[in-house]
């Protein structure tokens, strides 16, 4: 068996397609979606990744407002840069790059965040409303990656309801959100949340139709752990010795049904959602 790619660089330039549809009827009606990036410092990947979504929104036609700090730049220093994204009325969802300089309290920057304008979904008050909401629409900006993640396996007819999925890593980003958007009415599926104390894990990934990796462990997941046929999906990426690897081992394509390729899968849906969130707050 070789297993269909799951390629996140196509239905992500899909996505974009649809999105700078949707942003020229916005502009037609005088309003134009700005999306907004805090970065402090000068960490080369943290640039690269903030210059990446700028690039985006130039293809769709959404504005886009930097504001770059020094690494010297206090605690006061982006607490006042968060204020004024949160008051300009072209921003309509940003985002504040991490990591942060050592000594500065992430979480408190994140929280101060407006919650209509928080593009990454990552918001308390956001998180919160995911939790509170167990079907239907949800109208507050939902995570970038679990999102993308689900969009990917939608638009290839992969079947979500009643699947059994294991969702491998318990991050904030990725692992505990998409728990809370794979078990909503609707979506209908049976996720296990595991991490790297999980009695039995082998055995729990097993069983599963569906598997996310994103634990952070380069070739983590080995093939005779996957059941035949089913989907993976590699989200962990490490630099080892100058290469980047994801968390699946490449021989499970022989015994998976889907997957999706590292980098070129989950990362450019990551991208395109966050556009998303911007456009809606607007739509």
């Amino acid at each position: 068996m070789t297993a269909q790619i799951l390629d996140g660089l196509k239905v992500s330039g899909q996505i974009k397609s649809e999105l700078a549809e949707q942003v020229a009827t916005l502009k037609q009606r005088g309003i134009t979606p700005g999306l907004g990036t805090l970065l402090v410092g000068s960490d080369p990947g943290s640039a690269a990744y903030v210059a990446g979504k700028h690039r985006d929104c130039e293809e769709v036609g959404i504005q886009s407002i930097r504001i770059d700090l020094d690494s010297s730049a206090t605690q006061s220093d982006i607490q006042a840069a968060i204020r004024d994204l949160n008051q300009d009325d072209e921003v309509t969802g940003f985002i504040v790059q991490l990591p942060l300089p050592g000594g500065i309290n992430a979480n408190q920057m994140l929280e101060m965040i407006d919650p209509e304008k928080d593009a990454d979904g990552l918001h308390p008050v956001n998180l919160g409303k995911l939790v509170m909401n167990l079907g239907g629409e949800v109208t507050s900006p939902l995570p970038c990656t679990p999102s993308g993640i689900l969009e990917l396996l939608g638009r290839y007819e992969v079947e979500l309801a009643g699947a059994e999925v294991a969702v491998v890593g318990r991050g904030l980003t990725v692992g505990r959100p998409l728990g809370l958007m794979l078990s909503r009415k609707g979506v209908d599926a049976t996720p296990t949340l595991l991490h790297s104390a999980s009695k039995d894990l082998e055995s729990a990934i097993r069983r599963a139709d569906i598997v996310v990796a994103a634990i952070g462990s380069p070739h983590f997941i080995k093939p005779e752990w996957i059941k035949p046929g089913a989907a993976v999906l590699d989200v962990g990426i490490t630099r080892v010795a100058g290469k980047l690897l994801g968390d699946v081992d490449p021989l499970v394509n022989e015994v998976a049904g889907f997957v999706s390729p590292n980098p070129g899968g989950v990362g450019p849906m990551t991208r395109a959602m966050l556009l998303k969130n911007v456009v809606l707050a607007v739509s």
